[in-house]
């Protein structure tokens, strides 16, 4: 029985569906009662009939519009039932009616959500696969409070707001809809209209899994995780790695311009795990950092202007490739750490940024909202959804991807409300302070958290300024952060070995006072991208001097970093000693080791990286004073220093010349009599040096700097000699 409507009350709702500014489509399509009667009724734009059943009866269609209703009767009609129907140019289609499937999402999950308590959100809003009395689909869910409307737009309807309008789940902002027969590939985004102004946004999803190669920016519809990992020894081991008192040496790398394939395309993420993998382990790095692979929009914004915070981008691959590639890291012993960037998100129209067309994601104010110098926006740490979505972002790269830790980007813009801003620029928080209390807070929440669910992970915190307790307990007053980078201990040591041998004696404080604030956190020393970028020139040419003394200064400060107290990190080419200045758009300059000083160097780094392995001094105490002790820090005038690293069954001196004078019979205190032997030598002729040093040196029981034993040793030009009994 088909028979058209005897009413017109739903005119004006009808209207609303038509303009796409209905904010309750299920509250007119799919089937309702009409007292004695009942209706399903559809909207499709592009339809020319309509049927329930392949050769059954019609639906009727109301005259000058896409709505066709049908009218059962005593006809038994499934739950779910299936439409047939035919476009505008012949094709038929066959689908169940996205409009009598229910809600999906339970209140608990929209609860916690609320709360900012939702670690997993990110298993519940996007898109993924679902199936409703074993009708399979695809659930899209968002977040958008301040929406009439909002409708999942895609190649499976035309990119038309008005085919598939979503479900408002109340008071908890958050939209939804199951549309029945999409499957994985799927392109979508999120068409919203806001209620207040009628502005009219297209966004990509804030939870999405996958995105197209830019410039392209659709969300992908994903398979759920069915890769099989292999690293199920390193997963079982990791929860009682000891990181604090092993080697942590750090190869910082940015995939797009490590290498290229031979027409300067990026390299899949697998061709990059066998290939990064083989250089890593034979340069004895223990860790890879990756510069940001969440998805983003622009190749010179390096990463860190990211629009896609739970998808690998889409430059090298899938997210199965990305997980292929960290698989085969830990199958290698190679443990993998992503840049993760909380602090700020870009501007780009498709994106956060006034998502829902309010202020949602960042604050209204710029005094709060914008860094100015970056051109990005400042999240909202004082909203629970927001800081949600920050946190479950996280355990998303550690549980989904099985990655080691995060490295927070800009850590100092989240603490203080006043970083980089003039005067009357900023809002003081409501004790009258210029500290982000509710960045504070989340930061804090989040390390307490991944530390619990995720052991023996590590989150590291690029933090540039003396903020108290950055890597102390979150129950002491800390930030609960494992590590912190030294950006003190780099910036004095850069502008130290940037000075003229001549003139090092007159900066010799800048060699030395590290050590007065080595032990007061975790540190770890960057020698990263931002020093090899925007004018500041590579590594090698930071350092003073002709050809010879260039390559000789850097091997001299690596030598340093490696004997340093605290865990080591290097920008990919700095091992190298590359020529230039990093530039994403293109690969190293490998050619540059058929030269003898780059090859070198290339090998110098590869033993101090086995040496500090190796040598439980040089690591056991890396973060402790019991570690490393003085024996001459006030030899300015030869610029020398000299030191031991300890450990409980070892001691080593490491003495380091920073001219280019050889100092011959160049005496020093040690501990114990006996012989000391040269292990290692940075002036060698195997790293291309002038291979000035010394063999066996034997004690004299002569009192030197405070010691009742010395030794005499020739110290060699611009080079650090490392010394064992």
């Amino acid at each position: 029985m088909n028979k058209p409507s005897k009413t017109n009350t739903l005119d004006s709702e009808l209207i609303k569906l038509t303009e796409a500014k209905h904010h309750d489509p299920f509250a007119v399509l799919g089937r309702h009662d009409q007292g004695s009667d009942n209706v399903i009724r559809v909207y499709l734009p592009y339809a020319e009939t309509v049927g329930i059943s392949p050769k059954g009866s019609e639906f009727k269609r109301i005259p000058d519009t896409d709505f066709f209703e049908y009218h059962p009767g005593k006809e038994v009609i499934p739950e779910h039932y299936q439409l047939f129907w035919t476009d505008k140019d012949g094709h038929e289609h066959q689908q169940y009616d996205p409009y009598c499937f229910g809600p999906v999402l339970p209140e608990f999950d929209q609860h916690l959500f609320a709360e900012g308590r939702h670690w997993h959100i990110y298993q519940k809003l996007g898109s993924h696969l679902h199936s409703v009395a074993d009708i399979p689909g695809v659930h899209f869910a968002v977040w958008a409070p301040n929406a009439q409307r909002v409708s999942v737009i895609g190649d499976f309807n035309r990119w038309d707001g008005r085919c598939h309008p979503m479900r408002s789940l109340g008071s908890s902002g958050i939209w939804e809809i199951f549309i029945p027969g999409l499957t994985v590939g799927c392109l979508y985004k999120f068409e919203i209209l806001n209620r207040h102004t009628g502005q009219l946004l297209v966004k990509t999803d804030p939870y999405g899994q996958q995105f197209e190669f830019r410039p392209q920016t659709a969300a992908i519809v994903t398979a759920e995780d069915s890769y099989t990992w292999q690293d199920g020894s390193w997963m079982d081991q990791r929860p009682q790695h000891d990181w604090l008192h092993e080697p942590m040496s750090i190869y910082e790398v940015h995939l797009g311009s490590w290498r290229r394939d031979h027409r300067g395309n990026f390299l899949n993420y697998r061709e990059l795990a066998e290939q990064l993998v083989d250089y890593v382990k034979e340069m004895g790095f223990t860790h890879i950092e990756l510069l940001p692979v969440t998805e983003h929009p622009l190749d010179i914004s390096w990463g860190y202007q990211t629009t896609g915070y739970f998808a690998p981008t889409s430059r090298h691959g899938t997210p199965d490739d990305f997980r292929y590639f960290v698989d085969h890291c830990h199958q290698n012993g190679i443990g993998v750490i992503l840049d993760w960037v909380p602090a700020h998100f870009p501007k780009d129209s498709f994106a956060l940024g006034r998502f829902d067309g309010t202020p949602l994601y960042e604050h209204e104010d710029p005094r709060k909202g914008e860094h100015r110098d970056w051109g990005t926006l400042i999240y909202n740490y004082s909203r629970n959804e927001v800081k949600n979505f920050l946190l479950s972002s996280a355990f998303f790269w550690l549980e989904e991807f099985h990655l080691d830790g995060l490295r927070v980007d800009a850590v100092a813009s989240m603490l203080y409300l006043d970083y980089s801003r003039d005067a009357n620029d900023w809002i003081p928080n409501m004790y009258g302070g210029n500290e982000n209390l509710e960045a504070i807070d989340f930061l804090r929440h989040m390390n307490t958290v991944t530390h619990e669910q995720h052991p023996g992970t590590v989150v590291m915190a690029e933090e540039s300024t003396s903020w108290p307790q950055v890597t102390r307990p979150t129950w002491t007053g800390g930030l609960g952060f494992s590590m912190k980078w030294n950006m003190g201990w780099m910036h004095d040591i850069l502008h130290y070995m940037q000075e003229q041998p001549i003139h090092r004696s007159y900066h010799h404080d800048s060699l030395t006072f590290g050590l007065l604030y080595a032990f007061t956190e975790n540190f770890v020393l960057p020698f990263s991208h931002d020093e090899v970028v925007h004018g500041k020139g590579s590594m090698l040419n930071k350092m003073p001097g002709d050809e010879w003394q260039r390559f000789a200064n850097l091997r001299l400060l690596y030598t340093m970093m490696f004997t340093y107290p605290g865990k080591k990190l290097l920008f990919m080419g700095c091992e190298f000693g590359q020529g230039t200045e990093w530039s994403c758009n293109r690969t190293l300059d490998w050619y540059v080791l058929d030269y003898p000083h780059h090859k070198g160097l290339q090998t110098l780094v590869k033993d101090l990286n086995k040496l500090y392995a190796s040598h439980t001094a040089l690591h056991r105490y890396d973060f402790d004073h019991h570690g490393f002790e003085w024996i001459d820090c006030h030899d300015y005038q030869q610029s020398i220093i000299s030191y031991r690293r300890k450990s409980a069954h070892e001691d080593l001196i490491v003495i380091l010349n920073f001219t280019p004078v050889p100092r011959e019979s160049y005496r020093i205190g040690v501990p114990n009599p006996g012989t000391y032997y040269e292990i290692f030598n940075s002036d060698s002729e195997y790293y291309d040096g002038s291979n000035t040093g010394n063999g066996a040196v034997l004690s004299e029981p002569q009192p030197w700097m405070n010691q009742d034993h010395s030794i005499s040793v020739t110290l060699p030009p611009l080079a650090g000699i490392i010394l064992k009994m």
